[in-house]
């Protein structure tokens, strides 16, 4: 049985043509376009479809679509797909909750979820990209228990948001047991579409400590590098502070590491009325902010620097801090007391 005439006005046949040359439409679309002309043609339906590399049945439909439709028909339908079987509202709920103890896990997978509910692992995937939910992580917190706390955290704070007049703020702390580690092989370099490789494992060759002195209001840092990190090796250091800020009144954070408070300190201290230390709270070395600088140091000089010595690990610490001070910026702090002092006792974060 002959195939029906199909009749194509000229500006269709333009909009076929063109579609058949197309780079860039889909090539179900420039297919479609081809079974139309060569129909409109006079070619039969089997001929149609080995020339084009179809079935019949698909020359059929996509003729008689054109048929009622015109260009419009070529388009591809709507496809609803399959409907939620369950709501994100469920998943999150679900998530949130432990998993059943006969699992044995801590907490849901995507897989184990979607398992436990009768819906793919994908959908799990994206009802917790939706929501920001991420069962895998675990940050950790501490709460200060210092009887002293909100006294303390007002006064650092304080010193940070409004620094006495003519003073200088500075905060101190040391950095321990830095390691001197080199690769067991030559570390490869940067390439165009590679990162920086260094061998997993590596040979340790002696550790130092840093202790830094940051002043808050330009960024700038005072340092020394020590052995070891006891009461004589930060009298020390407080006495090489004092030499750097000559006849001016000093306002020292620090935490309560038992050096900082030996007797020898409070000794020297009471000749040099011109420094006060002040203390940040037990667990709160949050507020003192040499914190930031000894991750900006450990980021950027220590963690992935390779050292044959403990001479060279000081060489590469002095070296970066000489260079952050010719570039240093201030530290600063934003929080008030009461901003922070709601987050930092337990009565308040448990809700009592």
């Amino acid at each position: 049985m002959p195939s029906p005439v199909l009749e194509i006005s000229e500006e269709d046949r333009a909009t076929l043509t063109s579609w058949t040359r197309s780079r860039t439409l889909p090539a179900g679309r420039a297919q479609r376009a081809r079974i139309v002309l060569a129909v409109a043609a006079g070619t039969g339906t089997s001929a149609v479809a080995r020339h084009v590399g179809v079935s019949r049945p698909t020359v059929i439909k996509w003729r008689d679509r054109f048929a009622v439709d015109g260009l419009a028909g070529l388009e591809d339908e709507e496809r609803s797909g399959r409907p939620k079987r369950i709501d994100d509202a469920v998943i999150i709920a679900t998530t949130l909750e432990p998993p059943p103890a006969k699992l044995g896990v801590t907490h849901w997978s995507s897989r184990l979820l979607g398992r436990h509910l009768g819906i793919g692992d994908a959908t799990v995937a994206r009802a917790w990209r939706k929501y920001g939910v991420k069962p895998w992580r675990r940050e950790t917190f501490k709460f200060s228990t210092d009887p002293e706390l909100e006294a303390k955290v007002r006064d650092v704070v304080g010193l940070y948001l409004n620094p006495p007049e003519k003073a200088v703020v500075l905060c101190v702390d040391e950095k321990s047991q830095i390691q001197a580690l080199n690769r067991t092989a030559p570390i490869l370099p940067l390439r165009p579409g590679l990162p920086e490789k260094a061998t997993h494992d590596y040979k340790r060759n002696g550790t130092t400590t840093l202790f830094a002195a940051i002043e808050v209001a330009t960024g700038a840092v005072t340092d020394q590098c020590y052995d070891r990190h006891g009461k004589a090796e930060f009298l020390d250091f407080l006495k090489k502070v004092a030499r750097a800020y000559p006849r001016r009144e000093l306002h020292v954070v620090l935490d309560n590491y038992h050096t900082h408070k030996h007797e020898d300190i409070k000794q020297w201290l009471a000749k040099h009325p011109r420094i006060t230390l002040h203390f940040t709270p037990t667990s709160g070395s949050w507020l003192n902010l040499v914190e930031v600088f000894f991750g900006i140091i450990t980021r950027q000089a220590i963690r992935r620097g390779s050292f044959d010595s403990v001479k060279q690990l000081v060489t590469a610490i002095s070296t970066f801090i000489d260079g952050w001070n010719e570039r240093c910026h201030p530290f600063i702090w934003t929080k008030t007391a009461e901003e922070i002092l709601p987050h930092a006792t337990r009565q308040t974060s448990s809700g009592a």
